[in-house]
């Protein structure tokens, strides 16, 4: 078997609008699912991903009302990684966040490709990888 990636990660939402509206307005990924958490069914499971739930674009959240704002610690996921077809994309990525008012880092080099990384309105962080090929800055062709 040949793993390429995560199908997808969880995270936790204590606002499904909010969360709905930023996943899908302003990323622009699809609602895939809603379904209850298998473990907590009075909580939502919200599935995004692209048309098509392509490994690297799902990301899901389980929906607990009320859970605070996202804390980074020990122990926890820094930043959600999708993948983004090229440097050209991430330079729509900028300039649309910058309409919407999305804080961001600008393009970025992380382990040797572009990237942009930014945060949701509960401040779960993402970055938005390049998945082009593109050389690093040695000079590598770098893929997924």
């Amino acid at each position: 078997m040949n793993l390429t990636g995560l199908h997808h990660v969880t995270a936790v939402t204590g606002n499904a609008s909010l969360n709905l509206h930023f996943y899908t307005q302003t990323l622009g990924l699809r609602l895939v699912k809603k379904t209850v958490n298998q473990d907590d069914v009075s909580a939502y499971h919200l599935f995004y991903g692209d048309e098509i739930g392509s490994a690297g674009t799902e990301v899901t959240f389980f929906d607990w009302p009320h859970v605070g704002p996202n804390i980074p610690g020990i122990g926890s996921l820094t930043d959600i990684a999708l993948r983004v077809p090229g440097r050209a994309a991430l330079e729509w990525w900028v300039q649309r966040f910058d309409d919407l008012n999305v804080r961001h880092s600008g393009i970025i080099e992380r382990d040797g490709r572009a990237a942009v990384a930014f945060a949701d309105p509960e401040g779960q962080r993402l970055i938005l990888f390049s998945d082009s090929g593109e050389p690093d800055q040695s000079g590598r062709i770098r893929r997924s």
